[in-house]
């Protein structure tokens, strides 16, 4: 995983952002915030990445309309919620199976 440090990307309030398989980052990350991004690429990959940010823009519009919250809209995207769920377990990666975050997407939580 290649890791670029800057204060420009991601915007405030973020800490990395992953993008197109690079992570850019405002401080050195831990192994869990690593392992988070990492679930990222592989969610990216598996949609071939244009996929990947247009279903995650979607989902993320949606989620604003049902919570009415920008946050509360960003932690529950399935993807968000995959790689929050799973960040401490730092074998996740290897385990993983293809298209996991569609388990994430149930809209009852």
């Amino acid at each position: 995983m290649k890791i670029i440090y800057t204060k420009l990307i991601p915007p405030s309030g973020f800490l990395a952002i992953t993008l197109f398989g690079l992570v850019f980052a405002k401080r050195k990350l831990t192994n869990e915030e690593q392992n988070h991004e990492a679930i990222h690429i592989r969610q990216g990959r598996e949609l071939l990445w244009i996929f990947f940010y247009l279903w995650y823009v979607i989902e993320w519009v949606i989620r604003l309309i049902q919570y009415r919250d920008r946050k509360q809209a960003y932690r529950n995207i399935s993807f968000e919620r995959e790689a929050y769920s799973n960040q401490s377990n730092l074998g996740y990666i290897k385990i993983r199976k293809y298209f996991e975050f569609i388990k994430y997407l149930s809209i009852n939580k």
